[in-house]
């Protein structure tokens, strides 16, 4: 599951619960507990709004100056919104949708361009882009779940950004830019949070930063955080027994008579999760046109338990056997280098990210839904039939290597250009054993001790590309963007997927040794290459009425690369090509009322075509086919309104229309294209698309006054969306159920006074169950009907956060 907030409430003397720590609160002391608004800084009466800088077009420019859908989280909304991870800000960028079943694997999606979900690097590469600072930070897995503290802003661009941005920028870009040091003087702060979970236990958050100048042009800033996310998912007690045999477990000690103990027991709010990091950011800058800065920064993330619930046993509740367990460690580091040559800005980065998780899951619901057809075959060395119960540890590892060099023209002038060239270089090894203990020496994968099937991988992708965006103004007020990527992929995978050779005789699943194992595999069986190039293109055109009112208009293309399947022979599931997106759209970008009310938005649709859709196939080999042909027609816009110096309304919605265009049959032609024409397609046209509500809006407000010279505030913010599907296929997704709608309420009321600032907030507060997905732990035709999880936001959550600046 998800963690949607990870903002928890002070563990108070006597244990309180949430809602007995609201009990009897004075309404004064409501009104007066709180932080400032630095939103509310950021506009006076003569002002209006303070401008938001951002760099969608790889330059310094004014939100409100750049011709794209832009939806921005600034410093100040940030820390207002107490965002501190992916499902916080997610909530408060409408055009950004995601799926999840634990933390670090979300899968993000942009204007409803989705078709599957995948946890695994065997999977293909997402269609939006993560940005961290100016590097590339995506992987197949899901986004870096970075903790949000001390960041400038956030920043999602919808729409196809290939031109700047490159490959899985197909449907967007999400940036997250965070502050660099700054040797003008010295700054520090630090914030401490306690809170507690209805229905589960008790967290806390520790983060704190320092800014120190070294010299006149040297700084470093140190930046660390620590938190704890409580439980509140109960693995109750249970058994299962498996039809075939009449063997059963329980996950109870001593166990019922006639079963037998499992390790994983029965607890209460057995899923907490806990987070350490930091980074370390050093500047300085060489005489007066150079500036260097070299970056490390880190986290790890551990957790234990399922992040959804099985309402076949009760609210908040499952029935698991084994260990649910995950660690996640990341090291990133980059160097940025910024310069002048006469007129033109050169800025070089370059990046590494190593990221390294080894992951333990329970698959005893696999093994019920296959008990029928394999459980005959789970014995001992003596043929007895054992406990079939099968789990598997995943150890994967991604590297990631890429290098920018880009020039910039003086922005000033008719005839402006952005270009540069662009290297990239990703490795991910990928090893999952499934194991069943006591398992016959027969029925092992050769050299791997109680292991009835190994996935063992080692994958490669090599993106170069040349790009730029020329901007011309035609006149004062109308300019016209041509842009241009040209691009090179190669891709490898090599390894071995296969069971015993017992199984595989039996069932015929064999693939042929190509050559020697990696991994520690018994031999590799799968090696295959995938080489692409082309170009993507983007037209735009602005008209600016004045300096508060524009109008834009862009055609553009996105593109994610293609590449191989990781088992199966290839006349069975052959390699996937690239999918294309081509977006049309109109928007608008205006301020009103002296500044004081900003109404954005824009009007789009957008072609996908050739779709990548990956699905759990034969033998559980997950198989990656192109699936024809879908459409997304939409609206979002974003409204933000001071109507006085006190009072701040801030809102954005995004409504789609995103479906299938052509039949989804689920089987390519002798070329490799997808069949469409079908008399039972598992899709037919019109179906819409996954993991995408039709409707997703938020609405903040915030009111700031003064009592007795201390500034206080009061803040509610509502946010909702429509129902969804988490599959694309109508049996599958059935089996599943749909995702119901649901709108959340987040309160919050504070006070500064001086350095010191102190906020108590209710997130969640009615204590909604919004689902995130659903998912089961196979093909959800044969594992839904025996557990289908919901992965929900947080319930109910209370807290209190002190905090103060130096």
């Amino acid at each position: 599951m998800t963690r949607s907030r990870r903002r928890k409430l002070l563990r108070m003397r006597g244990r309180q619960r949430p809602c007995a720590l609201l009990k009897g609160l004075p309404l004064a002391s409501i009104v007066l507990a709180g932080v400032p608004s630095t939103f509310a800084q950021e506009q006076s009466s003569t002002t209006g709004l303070q401008e938001i800088v951002v760099t969608a077009q790889k330059r310094e420019a004014n939100l409100q100056d750049v011709p794209m859908s832009i939806q921005a989280l600034a410093t100040a909304r940030l820390e207002e919104l107490n965002i501190q991870s992916f499902s916080d800000y997610a909530q408060f960028l409408p055009s950004v949708a995601y799926q999840s079943v634990a933390p670090g694997h979300d899968q993000i999606t942009m204007r409803g361009v989705s078709s599957s979900y995948s946890r695994f690097l065997t999977g293909p590469l997402p269609t939006v882009a993560t940005y961290l600072d100016e590097q590339p930070v995506t992987n197949i897995q899901g986004t870096l779940d970075i903790h949000i503290y001390d960041v400038a802003r956030i920043e999602a661009l919808a729409g196809p950004q290939g031109t700047l941005f490159g490959a899985s920028s197909e449907a967007g870009t999400l940036r997250i830019i965070t502050n660099q040091p700054d040797p003008s003087g010295f700054k520090a702060a630090y914030d401490l949070e306690g809170n507690a979970v209805d229905h589960g236990s008790e967290g806390y958050v520790a983060e704190g930063f320092v800014n120190i100048p070294l010299s006149p042009v040297a700084a470093v800033r140190l930046v660390g955080w620590s938190e704890h996310d409580a439980g509140y998912i109960d693995n109750v007690p249970g058994t299962r027994t498996y039809p075939s045999s009449g063997i059963c477990i329980a996950n109870t000690a001593p166990p019922p008579a006639g079963c037998v103990s499992t390790p994983g027991l029965a607890k209460n709010n057995y899923n907490p999760v806990d987070t350490n990091g930091g980074r370390a950011a050093l500047k300085v800058m060489l005489g007066d046109s150079w500036t260097i800065t070299p970056t490390l920064m880190g986290q790890e993330t551990k957790y234990d338990g399922l992040f959804g619930y099985n309402p076949q046993v009760g609210d908040l509740d499952v029935t698991t056997f084994y260990s649910h367990a995950d660690k996640t460690r990341w090291l990133d580091g980059s160097l940025t280098i910024e310069g002048k040559i006469a007129d033109f800005d050169l800025v070089y980065t370059g990046a590494y990210l190593n990221r390294r998780e080894s992951e333990n899951t329970d698959y005893t619901d696999y093994s019920l839904a296959y008990d029928s057809f394999v459980s005959h075959y789970v014995v001992d060395n003596a043929g007895k039939l054992i406990n079939p119960s099968q789990t598997y540890a995943i150890s994967q590892r991604l590297t990631s290597q890429s290098h920018e060099l880009r020039i910039i023209t003086p922005k000033d002038q008719r005839i402006r250009f952005t270009g540069g060239v662009f290297l990239e270089h990703q490795f991910v090894e990928h090893v999952l054993p499934t194991e069943i203990p006591g398992l016959a020496q027969s029925l092992w994968v050769t050299g791997w001790p109680n292991t009835w099937f190994v996935e063992a991988q080692a994958r490669t992708y090599y993106d170069s590309a040349a790009f730029g965006e020329l901007y011309y103004d035609l006149t004062p007020k109308l300019t016209a963007t041509a842009g241009i990527r040209a691009f090179k992929v190669k891709a490898g995978t090599k390894g071995f997927d296969g069971y015993s050779d017992t199984i595989d005789a039996i069932y015929g699943f064999a693939l042929p040794c190509l050559a020697p194992g990696i991994l520690g595999a018994p031999c590799t069986n799968i090696e295959r290459r995938y080489d692409q190039h082309g170009y993507i293109p983007k037209l735009n055109l602005t008209y600016r009425f004045d300096q508060e009112r524009m109008i834009y208009a862009t055609w553009a293309r996105g593109f994610r690369p293609g590449g191989n399947q990781v088992g199966l022979l290839p006349s069975v599931a052959p390699p996937y090509k690239a999918d294309f997106l081509t977006d049309y759209e109109i928007g608008w970008k205006t301020s009103w009322a002296g500044n004081r009310l900003r109404f954005n938005g824009s009007i789009f649709q957008e072609d996908w075509k050739d779709f990548q859709f990956n699905f759990q196939g034969q033998a559980g080999f997950i198989i990656i086919a192109n699936a024809g042909q879908a459409r997304s027609r939409g609206l979002e816009s974003d409204l933000t309104w001071a109507p006085t110096d006190a009072l701040t309304l801030t809102g954005g919605f995004t409504l789609l229309d995103a479906k299938l265009t052509e039949n989804y049959c689920g089987a390519l032609d002798a070329n490799g294209n997808a069949v469409t024409n079908c008399p039972a397609p598992l899709a037919p046209e019109g179906t819409q698309l996954p993991g995408s509500p039709k409707f997703k809006g938020n609405v903040t407000g915030r009111y700031q006054f003064n009592v007795a010279g201390v500034n206080a505030f009061v803040q509610g913010a509502f946010v909702y969306q429509t129902s969804a599907w988490p599959d694309l296929r109508l049996k599958q997704r059935t089996a599943l159920g749909e995702e119901s709608p649901y709108g959340v309420v987040d309160l919050a009321t504070g006070f500064t006074q001086g350095r010191s600032s102190v906020e108590l907030f209710v997130n969640n507060a009615l204590d909604k169950r919004g689902e995130v997905t659903r998912f089961a732990e196979c093909n959800p035709t044969l594992c839904a009907p025996v557990a289908t999880y919901i992965a929900v936001i947080q319930p109910l959550t209370v807290g209190l956060r002190f905090g103060q600046k130096f």
